[in-house]
């Protein structure tokens, strides 16, 4: 376990130097997140109002928490690994990974968190500034706060487990864009990051509760808003619980069936 640790330290040193030097890219990457949230937010406050100040159970000031609380979650969650595990295969840049006392999947788990830590510290004087200036109303008790960063770790390994999986399509694809792209889209609409789940026609809602994107993302911003009653964290505790799980079990047989192949053919 000590030796893990010092591999993951070393490489999250590294990563942290070698971002640190591509300042301008990190201030671009932080202001892309910023307008990526910026305009359902305005489109939700302004459709409240026009409303009387009200849609379903959100206020203007509610839609700004939510898609406050939504920008955090989702920078503390979001990955690439489908993209980069596909041209990593394609392009053969897994082969000398394979050589390394460790499995591959432990450096993107540490290239990720690094890289999270440092996006994390520019989004969030920028994230409290929106939240002053659009009113945003929080209402959570501390007992949702205490257990919302639970949620947030466990909502992490969940979606890098099951994207990092997704990604091992590459064994058998030449590219993966148009699976990510896939998934992308559904994940888009079905996780909350488009509007709150709630607001969704009935069927849509009940197919993103059978999914595993809401637990992703959903599940944790509702939680830190106070939205969730102490069932419905159990609930959602032991529906992330369940997808991990899942995940990790598919993880590791296409992994094996994937590493084969690409033996097979000599890569």
């Amino acid at each position: 376990m000590k030796r893990l640790f010092d591999i993951y330290y070393s490489y999250m040193k590294i990563v942290i130097a070698m971002q640190l030097q591509y300042r301008a890219s990190l201030l671009i990457w932080a202001f892309s997140s910023l307008v990526w949230v910026l305009i359902p937010l305005v489109v939700w406050v302004t459709v409240a109002k026009s409303q009387g100040g009200q849609v379903g159970s959100y206020s203007s000031g509610d839609f700004a928490a939510y898609f406050i609380a939504l920008l955090i979650v989702e920078q503390t969650t979001f990955t690439w690994v489908i993209w980069e595990m596909g041209e990593r295969i394609r392009s053969g840049q897994l082969s000398p990974k394979l050589l390394r006392p460790i499995h591959p999947i432990h450096e993107d788990v540490a290239w990720n968190i690094s890289y999270k830590a440092i996006t994390f510290a520019l989004i969030l004087p920028s994230a409290l500034l929106i939240g002053w200036a659009f009113h945003a109303e929080f209402h959570p008790h501390v007992w949702h706060i205490v257990v919302f960063f639970p949620s947030l770790i466990s909502a992490f390994l969940m979606r890098f487990v099951m994207e990092w999986t997704i990604g091992l399509v590459g064994f058998w694809v030449t590219r993966t864009s148009a699976i990510n792209q896939i998934y992308s889209t559904l994940f888009l609409f079905l996780s909350g990051q488009m509007t709150p789940l709630s607001l969704l026609p009935r069927p849509l809602e009940m197919l993103a509760n059978i999914l595993p994107f809401k637990w992703a993302v959903a599940f944790p911003t509702e939680l830190v808003l106070g939205r969730l009653t102490p069932t419905q964290v159990l609930l959602g505790f032991a529906i992330q619980a369940l997808w991990l799980l899942v995940s990790l079990i598919a993880f590791r047989f296409i992994w094996r069936l994937g590493i084969s192949r690409y033996s097979a053919v000599g890569a």
